[in-house]
């Protein structure tokens, strides 16, 4: 049964006139395009991030402080362990700088999208912050239009983290693995992207590595989409996210708590350095 909650009046929403009053329930369509938007158009983002991923068997859980840039891409991250990465675009070959904060503990290059550090990790250091959300509801061709996008419906207001929120849900009961015939020159990512299903399901399901080369006629087991059911908090007052929850076949798959949320300050160019005050890179 979905839940529509009424306005009261004094309740102010983001439009593009600015702040204005309205009495009506928001749409699904009204909250997933704002949502988008309100992604698209970070400029810059701080950020922390709580984070449970299922990685074969176990539930891993951290805590990851986040700063990023973009236009171009910029990202410094630093868990609970200190374990800390930078990455900047056209800088270091185009590796991050890690320090594993672990025996050797100096820094190390790495392919931010190769299998040291794809361990154990659903997404790269290149999808940090919100870019997940904006995919799952913007589909492999921007537009929303596959059958898995159209499946969120807004299904209420709540509260979260103290602010007004909206639910968007999708329930997705058709999540099934497929048997798919690699095609001419596809990859993990652009079979992943085709599907809306994140790379690491078929790196894990397939037992393959971040770093495999696909072979043309080579069969994978693919999910049919991102997952059985996903939800997501929306702050009602910048429409970014403040968690998203998703559950497949098995239970949950991964969640993130976003808080602590700055969008479109001035972070100084010094902050995505290796020689800034602080970091141990």
């Amino acid at each position: 049964m979905i839940i529509r909650s009424l306005f009261f009046v004094g309740l102010f929403i983001c439009s593009s006139a600015g702040w204005a009053l309205e009495a009506t329930p928001i749409t699904t369509q009204q909250l997933t395009t704002r949502l988008i938007s309100a992604i698209l158009g970070l400029k810059t983002l701080r950020v922390a991030t709580e984070l449970r991923e299922r990685v074969g068997t176990s539930t891993t859980h951290d805590y990851t402080q986040m700063k990023l840039a973009f236009n171009p891409y910029r990202v410094y991250l630093k868990n609970q362990k200190g374990v800390e990465v930078l990455y900047v675009t056209g800088q270091n070959d185009n590796e991050a700088w890690v320090y594993p904060a672990a025996f050797p503990y100096i820094t190390l290059s790495l392919n931010p999208t190769g299998t040291l550090m794809r361990k154990g990790q659903h997404h790269t250091v290149l999808q940090a912050g919100f870019s997940l959300i904006a995919n799952l509801l913007g589909g492999p061709n921007g537009r929303g239009d596959n059958t898995f996008s159209e499946s969120f419906r807004y299904m209420g207001d709540t509260t979260a983290q103290g602010e007004s929120s909206y639910i968007l849900r999708s329930d997705y009961p058709d999540f099934h693995y497929i048997s798919y015939r690699v095609g001419k020159n596809e990859s993990i990512e652009s079979i992943a992207t085709h599907f809306s299903c994140g790379e690491y399901r078929i790196i894990e399901r397939n037992k393959l590595s971040a770093d495999s080369k696909l072979i043309e006629g080579q069969v994978l087991q693919i999910p049919s989409a991102y997952g059985r059911r996903v939800l997501v908090t929306v702050d009602a007052k910048n429409y970014l996210p403040t968690s998203v929850t998703v559950y497949d076949d098995r239970g949950l798959y991964e969640k993130y708590i976003f808080s602590a949320i700055v969008a479109n300050q001035p972070i100084s160019s010094a902050e995505f350095s290796k020689g800034y005050k602080g970091y141990k890179l």
